[in-house]
């Protein structure tokens, strides 16, 4: 698959403008999260993957979010599967999911919680689902380090 190419360049420009970063969702679900007083980081290096990102990161908890996109990442409920050239597509999106798992495990690995969500989600669903995980995160520590302290 390696050097193989979408079926012409009116199909490489349409992809193109398929957004992998910043979507529309991303960034309605890091501002709800920031007005809530969340504090974050975007596009952090995922540890030990070269080239590889986590979209919002909250790095004291360990909380790795990641809001997949429909097309890329081959959502069930929208995923679409072009006609031209459909083996070479059928081969890319699949290699994406394996990446994406190759992710969730490296990140794991590493001691972190990844939540992944599609693009397709309600902002605010996704933001009261992450500031939930982060509050809990926060509160484990504090037992955590209560219960180390008193040792």
């Amino acid at each position: 698959m390696h050097g193989a190419h979408p079926s012409s360049p009116e199909v490489s420009a349409r992809m193109s403008r398929q957004a992998s970063r910043d979507t529309g969702t991303e960034r309605a679900v890091r501002q709800l999260l920031h007005a809530s007083g969340y504090r974050y980081r975007i596009h952090y290096p995922v540890p030990g993957m070269p080239r590889r990102k986590i979209d919002i990161a909250f790095t004291r908890a360990r909380l790795a979010i990641l809001i997949d996109g429909c097309f890329w990442h081959s959502c069930p409920e929208h995923a679409t599967s072009p006609k031209a050239n459909a083996e070479w597509w059928r081969q890319k999106l699949h290699r994406n999911a394996e990446r994406d798992q190759e992710t969730n495990a490296q990140l794991e690995a590493e001691g972190w919680i990844v939540l992944r969500f599609w693009e397709h989600e309600s902002p605010d669903t996704v933001m009261r689902q992450v500031a939930a995980a982060v509050d809990r995160e926060k509160a484990d520590r504090g037992r955590r380090r209560r219960g180390g302290d008193s040792r």
